[in-house]
């Protein structure tokens, strides 16, 4: 039973996400994957994202903070080229796709996000950025076929996309039984001018 008392929370980070296209090829060349490694568990193609910054856990209060100040970063920065390439796996557990590009306009995007959730005054795990885009997580008694995975994928280059959105998502991961699932809470489109010299 909820407790009216306690404040609504939301689940959130601040991400990029591949266009459509992108994810299709990248899915393409993933079916011999899906099909030998039916025991992944397998993302969502819809929810597939370049995570900046991770904030878990939020009152629905600060989650409104970040609307103005997120959007105002996105309004400033102009499209960054990407790609998806290649796989790899972290600790046997993750599958993921590499990202390559304009990585250095990347890690000041993810940087500034992280700024700006910090002069919120909200408090998040501030680890390292390493880009990636989750495929799949193994099951506990079955961490080889995310290593085979990674290694069939390695091949794998996709075609160079603009990142033009910045995404404020929320997750209902810890939510009781079934996929997580992904939604926006909001989005916004970046400029079309190259961010301004400090």
């Amino acid at each position: 039973m909820n407790d009216p008392t306690r404040p609504a929370t939301v689940r959130v980070f601040i991400a990029l996400a591949p266009p459509d296209d992108a994810k299709d090829e990248l899915a393409r060349a993933l079916r011999p994957a899906y099909e030998a490694y039916p025991r992944l568990r397998w993302n969502r193609i819809e929810d597939w994202h370049i995570t900046l910054a991770f904030l878990g856990e939020l009152p629905a209060t600060a989650v409104a903070l970040l609307r103005p100040p997120l959007g105002e970063l996105a309004a400033g920065r102009r499209p960054l080229r990407l790609s998806l390439r290649g796989g790899g796996h972290f600790d046997e557990r993750v599958l993921w796709s590499g990202i390559e590009g304009e990585l250095d306009g990347l890690r000041r995007l993810t940087a500034d996000v992280r700024g700006v959730v910090r002069d919120c005054g909200i408090a998040f795990e501030d680890r390292p950025p390493r880009p990636h885009l989750t495929l799949a997580r193994s099951r506990r008694d079955d961490p080889f076929s995310v290593v085979k995975a990674a290694a069939e994928l390695a091949g794998f280059i996709g075609r160079p996309w603009p990142a033009a959105r910045l995404h404020l998502v929320a997750s209902n991961i810890g939510r009781g039984p079934g996929p997580i699932h992904y939604r926006d809470v909001a989005a916004w489109d970046f400029g079309d001018e190259p961010p301004a010299a400090p």
